[in-house]
């Protein structure tokens, strides 16, 4: 399989059982559907670029975790996207089995079509259904990979939900203070490790 990144084996290998079959299966439709997808590694997760951010896919304990980084832009003929409570999830919603899954048809034309979003250059943009973080005075932007970091992680979601909004304001400033797109990566990769152990931005002070 080209294009591959030996960051997403080590990855896989590591996972709980349950999830490596689910993994790779995730990972060669991904490749099957757009050869010329490249994999990467972004806040300790699996991702798969094109021009862009295309798709995700991460292992927690108990289930594994699917998305699309457009999903708010990308057609939904099969009523596949998940908008609800499970969409924290991923695009997908909670994947424990292999059965949990769409038809590699089905998933692959999913592909396909954000994959098409990006050679488009479609902008992406958080769903209508998904309350943007609280902040307070101001409305700061939220990074789209921020954006993507929650949808892909319940924890870190719940966590950051919990904070009250001079907290979670702290955090949204850091990140909009970044001179360049890599520090900004740098820090939300840093707040994905506070956040995920319930900790603040300024934990070390309090």
């Amino acid at each position: 399989m080209e294009n591959t990144d030996l960051r997403i084996d080590a990855y896989i290998a590591k996972s709980a059982d349950f999830a490596k079959p689910i993994l790779t299966h995730l990972r060669q439709l991904v490749h099957q559907a757009y050869p010329g997808i490249q994999e990467t590694m972004k806040w300790s997760m699996p991702f798969f670029d094109y021009k862009g951010t295309v798709c995700q896919m991460a292992a927690f304990k108990q289930h594994c975790g699917f998305g699309f980084w457009k999903a708010a832009q990308l057609p939904d003929p099969y009523k596949i996207i998940n908008t609800g409570e499970e969409s924290s999830a991923g695009s997908i919603g909670r994947i424990s089995s292999m059965d949990d899954l769409p038809p590699d048809d089905v998933l692959m034309l999913y592909i396909r079509n954000a994959v098409q979003l990006n050679e488009d250059g479609v902008k992406g943009a958080m769903r209508a259904t998904k309350a943007k973080p609280a902040v307070e005075k101001k409305e700061i932007e939220v990074p789209e990979e921020f954006i993507s970091l929650l949808d892909s992680n319940p924890t870190i979601e719940a966590n950051f939900n919990k904070f009250s909004p001079s907290k979670q304001n702290e955090y949204l400033t850091w990140f909009a203070e970044a001179k360049t797109e890599a520090t900004r990566s740098k820090r939300i990769q840093q707040a994905a490790e506070w956040i995920s152990e319930g900790k603040s931005r300024h934990w070390k002070y309090q």
